[in-house]
């Protein structure tokens, strides 16, 4: 794509899972796809890197190579295969809140969060979400706008609910099948060993309630290439747990996300957990400095822009706590956070005030202690700003705030 890789295939149309009407191949625009004809795009993507990695096998066996997949599922659309969706038809009965309970504790037992589970807050949502009257009229009196406690809700809307999240599932399911595929191509080329596998997902769940594309059809099976739906506040908070808000907030619920690295020759550990803050700048870094090539080489060009920001992360492959930041940098819309060390600085909102979290002890950001820190608030907050300004030379104005 663009020149940055030897193959490629590419989606322009993130609105169609069964029928994109834009894509390309290795830059050359490709038909549309028909509806009906058993395209699915997370099996397209694989399909394609299956297809790469067996070219590369035959023409350079010899030769190192970089596979990048981007799969658009879950994003919404949800829309999966009948099949997957069949899998989880009933598992989400329960509701939101059980799941949401239940993932905590299970967190809280194997070590990976030490904080209390945060409320819902359903008065958080996104600014361009379709109001509630515009849910009921488009999609049906089972969609909910708000995280609510399950129990409030209806019965029509708990199994709509149930049936959306088992569209979710299925698509990661289908997702991680399809990675899986990729992985037996690479075992069949005997480069197993010796490859760096990195999985990680850009952001928290989303509790966005829009409808783009080819719109949606209300009596259309739920999941199928008719139906637009978005997972909504209420999943969204259970699949973000225990961690507050959602994809476009700057707390935890919208900018963390799972990182696994799994390369046998590289790491001798093996289901370890590591606890190194860590960001998309350190990706690049890390892939340099994993094939030898000196980060220096790759700073940029344009005066205006600053030094490439990332750390490479391989330190992290052999002892926890190897990767410092001076500060990770955060600016989503209008919505701000800035970390250093263990502190956080976090505001919603282009006016909305700094809030103040101690990581290490409060990673479910639910004790603000901003007014009893106000010299770190306007030290933090004016790196950010000084950081903010640097990024505004090389990429221009601030954006507005979102309609």
């Amino acid at each position: 794509a663009d020149g940055g890789f030897d193959r490629s295939y590419l989606l322009h149309d993130h609105d169609r899972y069964f029928a994109p009407q834009k894509h390309e191949l290795d830059d050359r625009t490709l038909k549309a796809v028909k509806p009906g004809s058993g395209y699915y795009n997370s099996k397209a993507i694989s399909q394609y890197a299956i297809d790469f990695l067996k070219e590369h096998a035959t023409k350079c066996p010899d030769a190192p190579f970089y596979c990048y997949l981007a799969f658009l599922a879950p994003h919404f659309p949800l829309q999966a295969l009948p099949e997957d969706i069949a899998r989880y038809r009933d598992r989400y009965l329960e509701g939101w809140d059980v799941v949401r309970k239940r993932r905590w504790e299970r967190m809280r037992k194997m070590g990976l969060v030490n904080c209390e589970l945060s409320p819902l807050e359903p008065d958080e949502l996104p600014s361009w979400n379709l109001s509630a009257e515009q849910l009921r009229k488009q999609i049906g009196p089972g969609e909910a706008d708000r995280a609510v406690p399950w129990e409030t809700l209806t019965e029509e809307q708990k199994r709509f609910q149930a049936t959306k999240m088992a569209i979710h599932a299925a698509m990661i399911d289908r997702m991680d099948r399809e990675i899986g595929r990729v992985l037996e191509q690479i075992a069949e080329m005997g480069a197993m060993d010796n490859t760096v596998i990195v999985f990680v997902s850009d952001n928290g769940a989303s509790a966005e309630q829009i409808i783009r594309g080819d719109k949606h059809d209300p009596v259309a099976e739920p999941g199928s290439a008719a139906s637009y739906l978005c997972l909504g506040p209420g999943w969204s908070s259970a699949a973000n747990a225990p961690f507050r808000l959602h994809k476009h907030w700057n707390h935890e619920g919208g900018i963390s996300s799972p990182l696994i690295v799994r390369w046998p020759k590289g790491i001798s550990g093996k289901d370890e957990l590591r606890h190194n803050p860590c960001h998309f700048i350190d990706i690049l870094p890390t892939v340099l400095d994993l094939a030898g090539v000196p980060s220096k080489e790759f700073q940029p060009t344009d005066p205006n822009a600053p030094p490439l920001p990332g750390k490479s992360l391989a330190p992290a492959f052999t002892k926890d706590g190897s990767v410092n930041h001076e500060f990770l940098f955060f600016h989503h819309t209008t919505n701000r956070a800035i970390r250093v060390g263990d502190w956080k600085l976090v505001a919603k909102g282009e006016d909305g005030p700094w809030e103040l979290y101690d990581m290490k002890t409060d990673r479910c950001e639910m004790k603000d202690l901003a007014a009893a820190n106000p010299d770190r608030v306007r030290e933090m907050a004016a790196l950010w700003q000084k950081t903010e300004d640097q990024f505004r030379k090389q990429a221009g104005p601030a954006p507005t705030k979102a309609q």
